[in-house]
């Protein structure tokens, strides 16, 4: 019980040293995330109606960040397999660091179900025994219980390995293998449901379909790794921590299989959609070309279109590919145009119109864009703590047999 508290008390020693630069990070997330709680006081007292959401429009920003966050966190399982299933000690080296990102996405996909809910109070509802959880019926009910055991898994493993390392011992494979197996599979799972809570939904057309599923994990495996590749340079940049440029080789390779399969299925939906278009292809209709006067996502998605294009282009030529100035374009064109495609691309028009032929068009408020970038800090918070304690016991500059702890020494 000694070395346990001497390991916690050790992991938030490490989280607190660093450089001016550290804390100027750690400033600059913590005044964004006052500014969203700011924000968030002033929709707790006046209710959703500060939010451009309506009754026709009821969800907007914080679900498309919610969908678009389940697969970020989903993505961790791809550097989880190669770890743990093949044996690559390149990958093994930074797989903690992937499954810190992993807690992090899901703290904020969760966080931000908790802010749409308008009154957060009522989310005892969704304890089991005390509220009415109707599992296994509600689909929201599965949602609860993959994210949270999801998370779970993502901080028992971690905790498990870097226990063992901060003590000076190995960890036992086999304990915490079984835990690597049921992960894998449990983070298909989590984007999986997210998408049957989208499809399930029979009156809204532009989601009732079976290709949603797929399309999700195709994202995902796309918009993830772009992430993972930002973040492992970021880290090589500022710690001595070692990354090999193999990781994110393997990375970009995947990103770029997973990229042209995801825009294969954008295809095949403008096809089915386009070619003999009826009435239930009118959401896809007023996201690609508008519907009379109402055309405000026309421009999101050719942009997000365009910028996955690009993306794919660069990352299949293996040349442009091996260009660490043009991955990282690739990276971050993939990552903004997926989440635009998977949040203002899928969450909205699924609305509009209305089963009623009503075209209500929405517009996030400035009330809902300072929250949501609050929740992006936040979780850039969870993750700088968490990443922090790890290179430090993963180096080795925390040990519990040493007796002391250098944990600034990790960055330059």
């Amino acid at each position: 019980m000694g070395a346990l508290i001497a390991f916690v008390f050790d992991g938030l020693r490490a989280m607190c040293r660093g450089p001016r630069l550290y804390w100027w990070w750690l400033g600059l997330l913590l005044f964004l995330i006052a500014l969203g709680a700011w924000s968030y006081l002033t929709q707790l007292q006046e209710g959703l109606v500060v939010t451009g959401m309506s009754d026709q429009v009821s969800w907007g920003l914080y679900i498309a960040n919610f969908a678009f966050l389940v697969g970020i966190a989903a993505a961790a399982v791809l550097l989880v397999i190669p770890a743990y299933i093949f044996h690559r000690e390149d990958v093994k080296d930074v797989v903690l660091v992937g499954e810190g990102m992993a807690v992090a996405a899901v703290v904020m996909a969760i966080t931000f179900v908790v802010i749409d809910l308008g009154r957060p109070e009522r989310l005892w509802h969704m304890i089991p025994y005390l509220g009415e959880f109707n599992w296994p019926m509600s689909l929201l009910a599965w949602d609860v219980i993959v994210l949270s055991g999801y998370l779970l898994l993502n901080l028992a493993i971690p905790f498990y390995v870097l226990f063992h390392r901060y003590r000076g011992r190995e960890p036992h494979f086999g304990l915490y293998f079984t835990m690597v197996v049921i992960a894998m599979f449990w983070a298909i799972s989590i984007h999986t449901v997210t998408a049957f809570l989208f499809s399930a939904n029979a009156s809204r057309p532009f989601w009732h379909t079976a290709l949603l599923g797929p399309r999700f994990i195709a994202s995902a495996f796309a918009s993830g790794p772009a992430l993972i590749i930002i973040i492992l340079q970021i880290v090589r940049a500022v710690t001595s921590y070692p990354v090999k440029q193999t990781v994110i080789d393997l990375l970009a390779l995947i990103m770029a299989v997973a990229l042209q399969i995801n825009l294969f299925f954008v295809g095949v939906e403008l096809f089915t959609d386009f070619y003999n278009e009826g009435a239930h292809a009118a959401s896809i209709h007023y996201l690609f070309l508008g519907l009379g006067e109402s055309h405000s996502l026309r421009p999101w998605i050719w942009t997000a279109l365009g910028m996955n294009i690009i993306a794919v282009i660069i990352l299949s030529v293996h040349p442009l590919r091996k260009q660490i100035r043009l991955l990282n374009l690739a990276c971050v064109l993939a990552f903004i145009g997926i989440w635009i495609e998977k949040g203002m691309g899928l969450v909205i028009p699924g609305f509009v119109p209305t089963p009623l032929g009503e075209v209500f068009e929405y517009q996030p408020t400035l009330i809902e864009i300072t929250v949501s970038i609050a929740i992006w800090a936040f979780g850039a918070l969870v993750f700088t703590l968490l990443a922090k304690a790890v290179i430090a016991i993963e180096m080795g500059h925390l040990r519990h047999s040493s007796g002391t702890a250098v944990p600034g020494e990790m960055i330059s």
